[in-house]
């Protein structure tokens, strides 16, 4: 089932393949009614993004981002929509975690190498574009020099959180990244958490540091999945959300914009919520 909505897409500003202008033409043409750009610890996309949006009067562009965060043996996403993009402290906070992500595409190529594979770093960045680095850069790189037979091969031999090749980021607590998307007037949303361990216990701790929803219809997650989350969504009073988490690379977990059984309801309720927090940054 297709939604009106899709609350987790890429650009080219992170590890997506369409420009934010590219996505949001194809959104429009796919006749969806609200969109939100989430790349990965970056908001460079979102002047642009809004931009293009304003040629399909029927699409809500909501500005976002996806921090990357950390916690005792797991790695937490967290979606932040809404944002007051501009915020300097806010800004300053990303470009931080940009510069950790380069270094860490560095150290990824290095280990590569030594197990035999050697990925030019030139390219990789070529690949990147005006976007951050990201592993997807360095297994297109990959899969482009013959060294694997398919992206999902990259990261499941070599880039995924235990294989050889992988490397840490620089550390941000869940809570930590909740309370600066905050700070910068965002309403903070759980990223595909069906396979996090001590779900329960994580939604308790972001709750009460001001997490208000939970992606609970996302990509390949099948029905009973989706009841799960959504009576974690219900007991915790958070709302229940999702997107495709699109960058339009292909592969086997790819689903294209809009393409989640995501409800209208709860999105008109961000919305609505995102309009009595912060009437000058939410649209209306």
């Amino acid at each position: 089932m297709a939604s009106r909505a899709d609350l987790h897409t890429h650009s080219t500003y992170s590890d997506g393949r369409l420009t934010p202008t590219e996505l949001i033409e194809r959104a429009a043409s796919k006749g969806l009614e609200v969109l939100a750009l989430t790349d990965h610890d970056c908001i460079d996309g979102t002047a642009e993004a809004q931009e293009a949006a304003q040629r399909y009067p029927q699409l809500l562009f909501i500005p976002g981002v996806e921090l990357s965060t950390d916690v005792p043996h797991d790695e937490v996403h967290v979606l932040g929509y809404f944002l007051d993009w501009r915020n300097p402290r806010f800004q300053d906070r990303l470009a931080r975690l940009r510069r950790s992500r380069l270094e860490r595409g560095q150290k990824m190529l290095a280990k590569l190498k030594r197990l035999g594979i050697d990925v030019p770093w030139q390219r990789v960045k070529e690949i990147a574009g005006d976007g951050a680095v990201g592993r997807p850069h360095i297994a297109l790189a990959m899969l482009e020099a013959g060294h694997i037979s398919s992206l999902e091969e990259a990261f499941e031999r070599y880039l995924g959180r235990n294989g050889p090749a992988y490397v840490e980021r620089e550390k941000i607590a869940a809570t930590e990244a909740v309370e600066l998307l905050t700070s910068a007037s965002g309403l903070p949303v759980l990223a595909h958490p069906r396979d996090l361990q001590n779900l329960e216990s994580l939604v308790v701790e972001l709750k009460e540091a001001a997490l208000i929803g939970i992606e609970v219809y996302y990509q390949d997650y099948d029905q009973q999945t989706i009841e799960r989350l959504l009576a974690v969504a219900r007991q915790h009073d958070l709302l229940p959300l999702g997107g495709s988490d699109f960058h339009g690379i292909g592969g086997a977990h790819e689903r294209d914009l809009g393409d989640i059984p995501l409800p209208f309801e709860p999105v008109q309720q961000l919305v609505a919520l995102a309009r009595q927090r912060q009437p000058q940054q939410a649209p209306l």
